[in-house]
């Protein structure tokens, strides 16, 4: 009884307890370096963007789902914002036609994983090479700039700071995560995305429409990649259809595992995935600061995913 109180906590609080650790690790490593001003708020500033890709992607790894498009989503959706800006001079506009497209891009993933059933890992590797092919030929395989006369006001948007102390893109992350976290929490849309990655029948049979449950679920994914793509496309100044979001879905699946969300389905918690995102922030800034090859930070970072679920099976099996 005790043992598996114990498993129980492990399993609740891992993210936190990793979080931790690795601070410590960071803290003893590099000490004063590491704990300056500057480079704690670059660490959450580095990741800011992919905090808010990878809330989407903790609804959708609930459902039981994984959406492998969500770098070339970004892309695609940055890039049609600037353009509109650029065509337009209208911050406005430029933010709505991303959001837009992303809320589109979304619905075409979810409908095809609930109407017919395509499982998500297919759909979203199809798509985004869809989406990766249509803006390197629109784009001519590059980028574009942001020349707006308007320039200013649209850099401001990510390279500003609240009171001069906090990076602006940091307050979106901490925004956007409280959001979610109160609809997975206290909707019936949240519980509805819990039940689905439980138990898809029987949450259907309980008259719960499961199926536009599920196109929420990535729309509300895609809206969020938007909002992801203007906040990266402000504070650079431009994307590019070839790198813009390259990788970044290895990156949102790594927080959100870490974070304590199982990849069957039904359980974790939007708490976890910031956390998770934080540790994975503290790991790469670890690595830059004791000179790692970069070339070796993706096979560090497949590592850590490939442990994280083993700690999630033990813990499962802990518990039958």
């Amino acid at each position: 009884m005790k043992n598996k109180k114990i498993h129980y906590y492990l399993k609740e609080y891992s993210p936190i307890i990793a979080f931790v650790i690795i601070l410590l690790v960071a803290i003893v490593t590099k000490g004063t370096t590491f704990l300056n001003y500057d480079n704690l708020s670059n660490v959450m500033l580095n990741n800011a963007v992919i905090g808010i890709v990878a809330l989407g992607m903790t609804m959708i790894i609930i459902t039981g789902g994984i959406d492998l498009s969500v770098g070339s989503q970004l892309a695609m959706t940055g890039l049609v914002g600037i353009s509109v800006l650029n065509a337009t001079d209208s911050i406005l506009l430029a933010i709505g036609a991303a959001v837009g497209l992303g809320l589109l891009t979304g619905f075409i993933a979810g409908f095809l994983v609930a109407k017919f059933k395509i499982p998500a890992f297919i759909v979203t590797l199809g798509t985004t090479s869809i989406f990766r092919s249509l803006i390197q030929y629109y784009y001519h395989g590059g980028g574009i700039l942001a020349s707006t006369t308007k320039l200013d006001g649209f850099l401001a948007i990510s390279n500003d700071k609240l009171f001069g102390i906090v990076p602006l893109p940091i307050i979106y992350w901490i925004l956007f995560a409280l959001i979610i976290a109160f609809v997975m929490k206290n909707t019936s849309l949240g519980r509805h995305i819990y039940g689905v990655g439980s138990n898809e029948q029987a949450t259907k049979l309980s008259g719960v429409n499961t199926k536009r449950t599920i196109i929420l679920t990535y729309v509300i994914s895609g809206v969020l990649i938007a909002f992801a793509s203007m906040i990266e496309a402000s504070r650079l100044g431009s994307m590019n259809s070839a790198s813009s979001g390259s990788s970044y879905e290895m990156d949102a699946i790594a927080a959100v595992v870490i974070g304590g969300t199982s990849m069957s389905g039904g359980h974790g918690k939007i708490l976890g995935t910031f956390f998770g995102t934080l540790t994975l922030g503290i790991i790469n800034n670890m690595l830059n600061l004791l000179g790692i090859n970069s070339f070796l930070v993706g096979a560090i970072k497949g590592a850590i995913i490939i442990a994280a679920v083993l700690f999630q099976k033990y813990l499962e099996s802990k518990e039958d």
